[in-house]
This record gives structure tokens, sequence and C-alpha cells, in this order.
């Protein structure tokens, strides 16, 4: 994935999905005690949710392809003396990241690639998670009024990850995600899943 459209989103103000905190739904998880050991963000933008795990005290990398988004993660990291990496990386080939992760977080990735990618993004999850290590993906639903762009079905999450290739998901929750263009956030997925 090249990192141009992407990198574009930050260049004049905030994106669109750039809140200026961390997804509620985040924070829920992690206040519930949902991260441990070594984190992933993959796809962690300006860095907010990357930042509110790492602020727990647990070892954070956030990758993404926006260099410019990356820098802004950093500047941020630096201003509120948190501790947390952030790194280019094409979330199609994390392998080559080089590390394993006990939890991995996707906010708003896994909605943004086609069905021919899905797959390759899928597999190059498989290779940083650790086994029993923890998934988290939190996408647009297509569940209810006021969908975000490229909704996803519960189906087409239980479809991406199988149990045969290593996956198992406990759970599939109606959430929200948070937007600049809604008020109260749009219908999204909370999928937890685990690796074999």
């Amino acid at each position: 994935m090249t990192g141009l459209p992407w990198d574009a989103s930050y260049h004049d103000g905030p994106a669109p999905w750039d809140i200026g905190g961390p997804q509620p739904a985040i924070v829920r998880l992690a206040s519930a005690g949902g991260f441990a050991g070594a984190v992933l963000d993959a796809g962690c933008g300006t860095g907010e949710n990357a930042l509110h795990v790492a602020s727990l005290g647990l070892p954070v990398l956030g990758v993404d392809v926006a260099e410019t988004a990356l820098a802004i993660a950093r500047a941020k990291a630096r201003e509120r003396g948190i501790e947390a990496e952030f790194a280019a990386a094409d979330a199609l080939r994390l392998d080559r990241l080089g590390r394993r992760f006990e939890t991995v977080l996707d906010c708003g990735l896994f909605h943004t690639l086609d069905g021919d990618e899905r797959s390759g993004y899928v597999t190059s999850l498989a290779s940083v998670t650790e086994p029993g290590g923890t998934l988290y993906v939190l996408c647009f639903g297509d569940d209810g009024p006021g969908t975000g762009p490229h909704p996803v079905s519960r189906e087409e999450l239980r479809a991406a990850f199988r149990p045969g290739d290593g996956w198992n998901i406990a759970a599939v929750e109606p959430d929200r995600i948070q937007a600049r263009y809604h008020d109260d956030g749009a219908p999204a997925w909370l999928a937890t899943i685990r690796r074999n």
C-alpha cells in the first residue's frame, strides 16, 4: 500500500477520522485490561490510540504508511512525555517488522481494504501476532443508519479470520467509531480475535 494518498489526508488539518483523542471503544478496552504485553497498533494514524495504551505502561509500536501522521504521533508522544514507538510500515507486509506482539489493534484499517487485499492483510497480521495473542478490530459496521464508508458485515469478519488459518473469533459486538463527520459516531463492529 502506497502511503501517498493516505499521507495527503493529513496535510490540510485533521483527517476525518482523527478526532483528537483515542476512540472511546479503545479506551473502554484498555480500562477493562484488554491490552497486555507488547502492543502493535496497525494503521495508527496520528497515534491517539497507541499513546493511550502506552500511557498505561505497555510497550507500543504504532505503524502507518502516512509519514505526516507518524511525525504528528511522534511529536504528541514527546509533548505528553509518553514513551511509544512509531514507524513506517506496510500493513500488508508486517512480517518485515521482524517482531511479534501479544496484542494487536486495528482501529479503522480493515474496512479500507478490498476483498482481495483482506486475505493478504490477515496473513500479515498472523505473522506478528503471538500464539495465544489477541487481535482487536474496530471497523465500520453495516448494521444501523448512518454507516461509514466501506461498512463491513459480521460475516465478512468471520470469513476473513477463519479457524483453519489459526484464528478464533471470541466476539463481534456492536460499537461506534467516532469521526469528525458523525455527531455520535458511526455503527461499528468491535471484534475480539484470538491467535491459536
